[in-house]
């Protein structure tokens, strides 16, 4: 499957699962409880990161980006609608790094909204009910996946920092992107590679970045699956009060 046909089919597969969500008000409400929850855990999980004058803006671009809350229905426009422009005017690391970012978006959606399906009126915020939600869901392959798609992304954005001459071609790139109505994946590329970049600038920085997001997720993905209640729910607590 080439380029556009992945990021097609993709897109397809989240619009596919908003449809679904928006039939059922008490599902769409828990979707977005999930994804409001998910980044607070994010921004406790990663506490020490995010005041890091190092780390800082790149645990920023991944709050944002991938574990954010935010609305990402323009930005998954885009891709349906440019889908075959992103192989004809990006160069070939690019956009594969674009087709890395719809899997894992579908990736998350998909395990989204089973968390809101397995319990569809309540309020996944809630810490025992997050838990119970997750564990009725399960997809252990799927969460594991979903971390190394992750780190996958670091590493290909510290990859493109390493690339001669990559940052130049990308800011030559605005107008056509503009133009072609990709304004949403470029300012995803251009900010995630001027974040990597300063990362990859320390010695081991990068490294170091991904292994630390690598390991708390791989740690919190075991917990949730093979702890009992009461002590994934205790974790989560104490990472929730380190949340800003």
């Amino acid at each position: 499957m080439n380029t556009a046909e992945t990021i097609r089919q993709c897109v397809a597969e989240v619009q596919r699962l908003r449809e679904e969500s928006r039939s059922s008000l008490g599902i769409a409400a828990a979707v977005g409880h999930t994804k409001r929850f998910q980044a607070r855990r994010f921004a406790g999980t990663y506490a020490d990161l995010l005041a890091s004058p190092s780390y800082g803006a790149a645990a920023r671009f991944f709050l944002e980006e991938l574990y954010g809350d935010r609305d990402f229905r323009e930005r998954d426009a885009q891709f349906a609608r440019i889908a075959g422009a992103v192989e004809r005017l990006f160069p070939k690391d690019v956009a594969a790094t674009a087709v890395g970012l719809a899997r894992l978006h579908a990736l998350t959606e998909s395990l989204d909204h089973a968390m809101a399906r397995a319990l569809p009126l309540a309020d996944v915020e809630d810490v025992p009910t997050y838990v119970l939600a997750w564990k009725a869901t399960g997809r252990r392959e799927e969460r594991q996946r979903q971390v190394e798609a992750v780190v996958a992304i670091g590493q290909e954005m510290t990859r493109l920092t390493r690339l001669p001459g990559l940052r130049t071609m990308l800011r030559m790139m605005r107008g056509p992107a503009s133009a072609a109505g990709m304004e949403s994946l470029q300012r995803f590329l251009e900010s995630g590679f001027d974040t990597f970049a300063s990362v990859t600038r320390l010695q081991g920085g990068a490294e170091t970045f991904l292994g630390t997001i690598r390991e708390r997720e791989q740690r919190l993905v075991e917990l949730l699956f093979d702890a009992e209640t009461v002590a994934c729910e205790t974790e989560l607590l104490r990472i929730l009060g380190q949340a800003r």
